[in-house]
């Protein structure tokens, strides 16, 4: 009999996450638990308090995400769950919880890749996308821009060396003490800002190799900050609003700047984008600008399935497994997980 009910899991870094789909692909539950009062104090995650609180958690979402999706322990047909890559201490709740939920159960256990979820999750809300795909997967973590040659065959074509973009958006909340989660909040304060108040240079490498690089960028706002910081003294004042947009707008053409260097030499039937970071409005509207310039089909998953939900682990769990791959009881987490097939670095030389 096939299988027609998946669990997911997610605890990879600050959300735990519970959700469950069923064969044909519908979402019948998908809750998840944040941590930011958690974490807002140190204006960033701090995988110690994360695991910890995945601890707490996890039992009351999942709890939470059967009774939304109006079943019961015996209705579960396979679990899938998050086994990197991520935070080592988060990772093993979700996945000591899995592991332990088909042992009680004799379940199949099906590992996912956590950065391969997030391609998923845009077949699972836009269904058969146009392939070859040029796809950016932009997260708090990983940056990483993907031909999706076909639905199992992914391509690396770029990837950062430092920050994520995610990451650098936080780093420059947390250099003037906005809050967390920074995203979120350097995106709204910048929407009555000056894109271009304060220059920013793009990232070059000497090998010419066309990965990605945030790092630079957080530098320069720190010396714009250090170089007059009575200019930056109002909270949330037009200075603060002025430098959020300047470096949102940096951050956005760097990303872009790469996808367009991807499409003069690879040949594509659409784009996409997803990851946490794909609900920055500008980030959003410049990446369907983009893709109406080339006359391309352009798909972004929603914010509920951009951000890390279990939704997009159910979806690749359930893919996978009708490929006929599962795991084994003993899986332990991988803090460091390829999720490409193939690497074919972009180049300016």
């Amino acid at each position: 009999m096939a299988a027609t009910i998946f669990l997911g899991v997610e605890s990879s870094c600050d959300d735990t996450s519970i959700a469950v789909i069923n064969n044909e692909g519908t979402i019948l539950a998908n809750v998840v638990s944040s941590q930011i009062k958690e974490h807002a104090p140190f204006g960033g995650v701090v995988p110690e308090l994360a695991s910890r609180a995945h601890l707490r958690n996890i039992p009351v979402v999942f709890q939470q995400a059967m009774d939304q999706a109006q079943i019961g322990l015996d209705d579960i047909d396979v679990v899938a769950v998050t086994h990197g890559p991520g935070l080592i201490g988060s990772l093993l709740v979700g996945v000591n919880f899995a592991k332990s939920l088909a042992f009680g159960r004799n379940l199949p256990l099906v590992p996912v890749n956590h950065i391969r979820g997030h391609i998923r999750a845009l077949f699972l809300e836009h269904g058969d996308l146009p392939l070859p795909a040029l796809t950016l997967i932009v997260s708090g973590g990983h940056t990483h821009l993907f031909l999706v040659e076909t639905p199992d065959h992914f391509v690396l074509l770029a990837k950062t060396r430092d920050d994520a973009a995610g990451e650098a958006f936080d780093k420059l909340a947390k250099m003037l003490d906005l809050g967390f989660p920074g995203g979120a909040i350097v995106d709204k304060l910048a929407q009555s800002g000056d894109p271009k108040a304060f220059p920013f240079n793009m990232p070059r490498f000497s090998d010419g190799a066309l990965d990605y690089s945030f790092s630079g960028l957080k530098t320069a706002a720190a010396h714009q900050l250090r170089r007059d910081p009575q200019r930056f003294s109002e909270p949330e004042g037009q200075a603060i609003r002025d430098l959020c947009a300047s470096f949102q707008s940096a951050v956005v053409r760097h990303l872009l700047q790469r996808v367009r260097q991807a499409l003069k030499v690879e040949k594509v039937a659409s784009l996409s984008l997803g990851g946490g970071v794909a609900c920055n409005s500008h980030l959003r509207q410049s990446f369907r600008e983009l893709g109406d310039k080339y006359r391309l089909p352009t798909y972004i998953t929603a914010p509920k399935l951009s951000t890390d939900n279990a939704a997009m682990i159910a979806a690749e769990g359930r893919h996978l497994f009708q490929q006929g791959i599962t795991g084994s009881l003993d899986l332990n987490p991988e803090v460091r997980l390829n999720a490409f097939d193939e690497v074919r670095l972009l180049t300016g030389r």
